[in-house]
């Protein structure tokens, strides 16, 4: 049976329709009135369950951006057709349930809003953001879980609207603003968590009215002020630590005596000092300094002097130990001193599965988290080594990015790899990172570097490639600039962008279907083997962040289109890859002072090509190439067009700059200053840049 709200206006209306009247027009508006209502009702009860898909589908829509995680989402009804991952329904077709933790879903949840029926909802450990005022809506709740993202906002007064509430966990999120007294209306209330957030303000006593509250934690906030005793008796200190601004019975610090506890909701600032003299609550006074005496004064001096002079022992010792293998703790001591605190983190990680929609998220089903060690992607041909292995070898820096640091690492047994610490310490959750780490290593081509092992850990994350000694065609094309350089050839410079473009292509034809990117296409992607063989790195990476802050935190080359659109896509890969051809050309590095397709495109305009004003100086040394650098910037061209429908293909641009005919013979220096043995790639060379 559907139960229709009418309001109170419509209800008058019926009402006087009902009442006699002789009036023939009266009774056709009776009538039609009628036929309205019932036309109205019927609309109701048939669309109710397609409101309830259109809202998941916009949520997948708005959380799922890359449509790998909620895959199956797909119907005209998530109640009838197949079952949608998560959701659960009632008989009549109406979403009671919806379970999602640990996906790595990124967006706000307001769409979530009008799932009138939701009783159960878990979205813990996601990286949802915006505020939670929209879930108030769903006033059928019993369960809510929103534990471990990036909620930002207050707890909205409306949260009151949740009467049949029974544990709210919105822990380990960015919820500031102060505790609202309206929490009180939440009687069947019976677990509230609310730690790890920024809430401040004092406490309100809600002790008299939850009668049925058992678990509350409130630690690690800004609360501040007197605690009313009543909750400190019921729940104990236990539930409130982690507040430096309160105060009340022992152990909390004693307050002073015009401090009372907090009665109704106010706008009391966090900072007590900040307290105006009118708000009836004045900040405590400052405690007195208390000075040492004499002989305290002597003991601390004496005490500091022999702290130093161990430790600069300790140093001096630890320096001539090591002969000259300082490197060798670059790598090991920052990961490795993090390692033992890691160790305990499958204990920590808990499971919130479980049966109907009456489940708990008090972890009771745990997951037993993998033993942290390198996972090799193929087992057959990789050559393996252990943790140790790599935490005790002889590291060096390579480069930093925006994504994180590389070293260079060479193990005791002579191979040398190259390792990618990642800066964002949880780019998502484990499972979701070893489907993404298993696609990335699936991918073998020479023009990719590859992807041998990877390590998963709470706050550590470690990639290990295949390293390229010739460094990257971004140092190759603009180090040492001026006197003394070693100009870049032109038939190495269409050899290694022709290897790039190789190792594109492929990465977007064994994704074809899927649209999967590169999302990160420059010049210091573009690394050398010791053979001069350029390779792709990267790839994979832009996975692990949203699309959103993908475009912000990569530095590769964006398409005009990303401004507005602010998604990666193959086309924008094309159109990255058209600048990297022209950076080759030119010889400039792009930038957001410099718009090289802008620049180049007015220039040829202007039919003055044939200068310097196009291309590189040291390429105009050549002779008999001017053909090919025409052929070569017309590909450049053609890849960067403002449409992206306009774009080749990566495949199309592979066919191209292969039928550009680049004869070695042809293209020798035209000043004999330059020793052609000097063009060889220096191992030396290494990237200095990673993205």
């Amino acid at each position: 049976m559907l139960f229709i709200t009418i309001p109170a206006y419509q209800y008058r209306k019926i009402k006087q329709a009902q009442k006699p009247s002789s009036s023939p027009h009266h009774n056709m508006n009776k009538v039609a009135l009628a036929l309205a209502l019932s036309f109205t009702i019927l609309c109701l009860s048939q669309s109710a369950p397609q409101n309830d898909t259109h809202s998941l589908t916009q949520f997948r829509l708005q959380t799922d951006t890359h449509g790998y995680l909620l895959g199956n989402w797909t119907g005209s009804d998530a109640c009838t057709a197949a079952p949608w991952r998560g959701v659960e329904c009632s008989p009549n077709g109406r979403v009671v349930g919806l379970s999602l933790p640990s996906l790595n879903l990124r967006g706000p949840v307001e769409s979530l809003s009008p799932l009138a029926y939701l009783r159960f909802l878990d979205l813990h450990h996601n990286r949802l953001n915006g505020t939670i005022a929209a879930l108030c809506n769903c006033t059928s709740l019993e369960l809510l879980y929103l534990s471990g993202n990036d909620f930002s906002g207050e707890i909205p007064s409306e949260i009151a609207y949740l009467r049949l509430l029974l544990k709210l966990d919105i822990s380990d999120n960015n919820i500031g603003g102060h505790v609202p007294k309206k929490l009180s209306k939440l009687t069947h209330l019976l677990t509230l968590r609310l730690q790890n957030n920024a809430l401040s303000g004092p406490v309100p006593d809600l002790s008299s009215s939850l009668f049925n509250l058992s678990e509350l934690n409130m630690t690690n906030n800004e609360l501040n002020g007197r605690l009313p005793d009543a909750m400190f008796d019921k729940f104990g200190n236990a539930s409130f630590s982690g507040n430096d601004g309160l105060c009340g019975p022992t152990p909390l610090p004693e307050c002073s005596e015009t401090e009372s506890p907090a009665s109704t909701e106010s706008s009391v600032p966090s900072n007590p000092s900040s307290l105006p003299q009118t708000s009836g609550v004045i900040a405590a006074p400052p405690k007195q300094k208390r000075w040492l005496s004499p002989g305290g004064i002597v003991a601390v001096v004496v005490a500091a002097s022999v702290g130093f002079v161990v430790v600069v022992s300790f140093v001096v010792a630890q320096c001539c130990g090591r002969g000259g293998r300082t490197s060798n703790s670059l790598m090991g001591s920052e990961i490795g001193g993090k390692r033992k605190s890691e160790s305990s983190y499958g204990s920590e990680k808990k499971g919130y599965g479980g049966g109907g929609v009456d489940r708990d998220s008090d972890g009771t089903n745990t997951e037993t988290e993998r033993s942290s060690k390198l996972v090799f992607l193929d087992r057959q041909t990789d050559v393996q080594f252990e943790l140790e292995d790599l935490l005790k070898a002889s590291a060096e820096m390579l480069g930093k990015g925006s994504l994180g640091t590389v070293y260079r690492a060479m193990l005791d047994d002579g191979n040398t790899v190259a390792v990618k610490r990642l800066k964002d310490a949880n780019p998502c959750e484990r499972g979701e990172f070893e489907q993404y780490m298993d696609l990335v290593g699936k991918l073998k081509h020479p023009n990719i570097v590859r992807l041998r092992a990877y390590y998963y850990a709470k706050e550590e994350k470690l990639l290990v490639y295949d390293y390229l000694p010739n460094g990257s065609l971004h140092a190759l094309l603009h180090g040492n600039r001026g006197p003394g350089r070693i100009p870049l050839d032109w038939t190495t410079r269409i050899s290694l962008v022709l290897g790039a473009a190789r190792g594109l292509a492929r990465i977007h034809t064994e994704h074809s279907a899927t649209k999967i990117p590169h999302g990160n296409i420059k010049s210091s992607n573009v690394l050398l083997d010791k053979n001069g063989i350029a390779s792709i790195a990267d790839f994979g990476l832009s996975l692990l962040l949203n699309p959103v802050h993908a475009i912000t935190r990569l530095g590769g080359y964006r398409a005009p289109e990303q401004a507005e659109l602010k998604k990666l896509s193959q086309e924008a890969d094309v159109y990255a890859f058209g600048v990297l051809l022209l950076e080759i050309l030119t010889g400039k590095s792009p930038s957001e002072e410099l718009d090289l397709p802008k620049r180049v495109g007015s220039v040829v305009v202007k039919e003055e090509w044939k200068n310097s004003e196009v291309f590189d100086e040291e390429l105009l040394r050549y002779k008999n190439i001017e053909e090919e650098l025409v052929n070569m910037l017309n590909v450049g061209l053609a890849c960067v067009a403002a449409q992206p429908e306009k774009r080749p293909s990566m495949l199309e641009v592979v066919k191209m700059i292969e039928d550009v005919k680049v004869e070695v013979e042809q293209s020798p220096l035209r000043s004999e200053d330059y020793d052609q043995s000097r063009y060889s790639l220096s191992p030396s060379l290494a990237t200095t840049e990673d993205g």
